[in-house]
């Protein structure tokens, strides 16, 4: 198995005490760092409102949108800098975001939601072809749903075609938000076991942003725990898993009732890595 720890594996995206401020005036992240190595599933933690949304957007440079800004440190994607880049820069440069919410063209079919991921790529249409089936073969239900209006479809079958139509971008490094949001729990394994195959049999990176610290750290290979804009822990998702302060604040296995990180006595501050 993949030891994806970023000391021991080459590191494709890292993010430098970035900080994130919206409509000029409110500060979200605060010298958040993170590396992403080559390969590995790497998981951003965090309740609602950690800033895990904030922390990919300002990877995908999605942030303008929204009038926010990344206003001090750095991004960088294989030791360049990104943060001045288009969305669509980014995507031709091997990263793509799947957005929190299953963001779907409900008026086109399956399939047509799906090609229209590789309309950033020039490939002939055999080379279109063989992605479709690839995307096919990892989502079978899709392949049976092609034909339909994407709107017509289920949460966990738009969750698909989602992460399909990323796929079709021929991206090194998806960006994957929140994607146990409202699925029930059979197909939140059914998904995260298709990003562990897509990871394991394609070589695909994922950053992925999950509430469900429980299930994310079963399936990532290293994890950060954000809380109120900031990191406040991250290591190895095995050692996370065991961790007394992760089992009891993250994943309900103490009597205590949920607290911060700020109140642990292990507490520890994380080491930054500067720009």
């Amino acid at each position: 198995m993949l030891d994806a720890t970023p000391d021991k594996t080459e590191t494709v995206l890292e993010v430098n005490n970035i900080e994130v401020i919206y409509n000029h005036v409110i500060l979200v992240l605060k010298g958040v760092s993170l590396r992403v190595p080559k390969g590995g599933i790497t998981a951003l933690l965090g309740g609602n409102g950690a800033g895990k949304t904030t922390t990919l957007k300002s990877i995908s440079n999605l942030l303008r949108s929204e009038r926010g800004e990344v206003t001090k440190g750095s991004i960088l994607y294989r030791g360049e800098r990104v943060q001045h880049l288009t969305p669509a820069d980014l995507v031709t440069k091997g990263v793509v975001q799947v957005m929190e919410g299953r963001h779907c063209f409900e008026h086109l079919t399956v399939e047509e939601n799906l090609l229209t991921g590789a309309y950033t790529r020039k490939a002939s249409r055999g080379d279109i072809d063989a992605d479709l089936n690839m995307v096919y073969d990892y989502f079978p239900r899709l392949k049976e749903r092609r034909k339909s209006q994407a709107g017509y479809t289920s949460g966990g079958e738009q969750q698909m075609v989602a992460i399909g139509r990323a796929l079709m971008s021929r991206p090194e490094t998806i960006l994957l938000d929140e994607p146990s949001m409202g699925l029930a729990p059979q197909l939140v394994e059914q998904i995260f076991e298709i990003v562990k195959s897509l990871n394991e049999g394609e070589g695909y990176t994922f950053l992925l942003a999950e509430q469900n610290t429980n299930v994310a750290l079963r399936f990532a290979h290293y994890g950060y725990i954000l809380e109120s804009g900031r990191v406040v822990m991250d290591g190895p998702a095995k050692e996370l898993r065991e961790n007394p302060d992760v089992k009891e604040f993250y994943l309900g296995m103490s009597d205590e009732g949920r607290k911060s990180f700020r109140d642990v006595r292990s507490y520890r501050r994380r080491k930054r890595w500067l720009a």
